[in-house]
Parts: C-alpha cells; sequence; structure tokens
C-alpha cells in the first residue's frame, strides 16, 4: 500500500442545536404562549432558565419536543447545504450531538430535508462529553463545551450566539456564519 492511501481526512465535528438548527426559535415560540414572552437576544448565558425562572426539567423536555415538529425548526443561517459539502471536502464531517436519543429520528429527518452533507451522527448523553470524542476540531454553541474542549487540549470553533458572547479564550477561534469555519479550519 501508498503512503497516499494511508492519509487520514481530518475530523471536523458539526453540532445541530444552536449551529445548524435554531432550535431555540420553536422553543421560544411555545414557551410564549405559556410564559411571559422571551426574545432570542435575552438568553445571554446557556442556564437563561435560571434568569427566567424556569424549571430545567421543563425546558429540555420542550425543547426535546419542538423536535417532534421538526420541519417547523428553522435554519440558523441559508445555504447550509452548500456550506456543509464545502466542509465535507476537506474533511470527514460528522454530526456530534447531544440529547435524548428519542429526538435522534427528527433531527435526522431535519438533516435530510435541509440537505445537510455529514458522514456520521453521532449522538452523546451530555454535551461536554463531546470533548472525549476523538475529531480534530469541534464546531458547536455551547460555552459549556468549548470550556472541556480547551480543558482537553481540542481545537474548537464557536459559532457566535447570544448565550456564548461572554467566551473570549484565544484558544477558541469563534465565527458568526458557518462559511467562516472553512477558513478557520484550514489555519488552526
Amino acid at each position: 500500500m501508498n503512503l497516499e492511501n494511508q492519509v487520514t481526512k481530518m475530523k471536523i465535528a458539526l453540532d445541530v442545536d444552536g449551529v445548524l438548527a435554531d432550535v431555540i426559535i420553536s422553543w421560544i415560540n411555545y414557551s410564549n404562549y405559556v410564559r411571559p414572552k422571551i426574545s432570542k437576544h435575552q438568553i445571554t448565558n446557556w442556564e437563561f432558565w435560571k434568569e427566567f425562572k424556569i424549571d430545567p426539567f421543563d425546558f429540555y423536555s420542550e425543547r426535546s419536543s419542538c423536535w417532534k415538529n421538526w420541519i417547523s425548526i428553522p435554519t440558523t443561517e441559508e445555504n447550509l447545504s452548500t456550506i456543509t459539502k464545502s466542509l465535507s471536502s476537506i474533511g470527514q464531517v460528522d454530526i456530534v450531538t447531544a440529547r435524548e436519543s428519542s429526538t435522534d429520528s427528527f433531527v435526522k429527518s431535519w438533516l435530510d430535508h435541509h440537505d445537510i452533507f455529514y458522514d456520521d451522527y453521532v449522538s452523546v448523553i451530555d454535551g461536554p462529553m463531546k470533548a472525549d470524542l476523538d475529531y480534530d476540531v469541534f464546531i458547536d454553541d455551547s460555552p459549556l463545551n468549548a470550556e472541556k474542549f480547551v480543558k482537553n487540549d481540542k481545537k474548537m470553533i464557536l459559532y457566535s450566539q447570544p448565550w456564548n458572547q461572554h467566551v473570549s479564550d484565544k484558544q477558541i477561534h469563534r465565527i458568526s456564519n458557518l462559511s467562516q469555519a472553512i477558513e478557520k479550519i484550514k489555519i488552526i
């Protein structure tokens, strides 16, 4: 076997909620029917439910329920199919997500519906567990995951959201749209 065939592709872990799918919008639409109104820009930290006196169990349960109506969940930005196809040209792109396994089929339907390119689908129970996986770079929006990626000496690209604006570690590369990840990956 020649050495050309032994070159390994870069492994890229791509998150769903908050990076590809703007599921928080679907949750806000639901929440605003049963609670005082909240807007996305008011969600300025990961555990925002504490500020709004929302039980965390209720939030996670409601967010999971949003996935049952996956067709109504918007994308975070336009052209994700084209962007994920470009990402796949520079490496193996796996969807790496933290969620209840009961929502996996809905998420996969959403990914297929939006023609998101990916090689494998990996689901973990808890977000920080992602840092224990073997990937060259992680694209995620969670400040808790970002902290664990840095602690585990993993390369991290943080997809900007209102709940992660306080993250400023110089080992973390911030992007405001997914197409910026392509250039960031080339330099990290």
